[in-house]
């Protein structure tokens, strides 16, 4: 089953690690550092076309990725 994440990218829902909420989770030094190191690495895919509101993090085929959604973490919840 695929997730639609914003902007026509849908995930493969058994892919997905984690959805976060980025105005919770950005308070901690090592989630912004996570993201600085995965944007470094190329890993940051930002699909919100906007401020995003949440992050997914999905690994598919050894590869790691990160999208920034322009949903919340709750409405992509419910949509797994």
């Amino acid at each position: 089953m695929y997730i639609s994440i914003g902007s026509d990218f849908s995930v493969r829902s058994s892919c997905i690690i984690g959805i976060f909420d980025l105005d919770n989770c950005t308070v901690s030094k090592h989630t912004r550092n996570f993201l600085a190191q995965a944007e470094k690495r190329g890993e940051v895919i930002d699909v919100s076309g906007d401020l995003p509101k949440s992050c997914v993090i999905t690994e598919e085929f050894g590869l790691q990725r990160v999208y920034l959604s322009q949903y919340n973490a709750a409405v992509l919840e419910k949509r797994l």
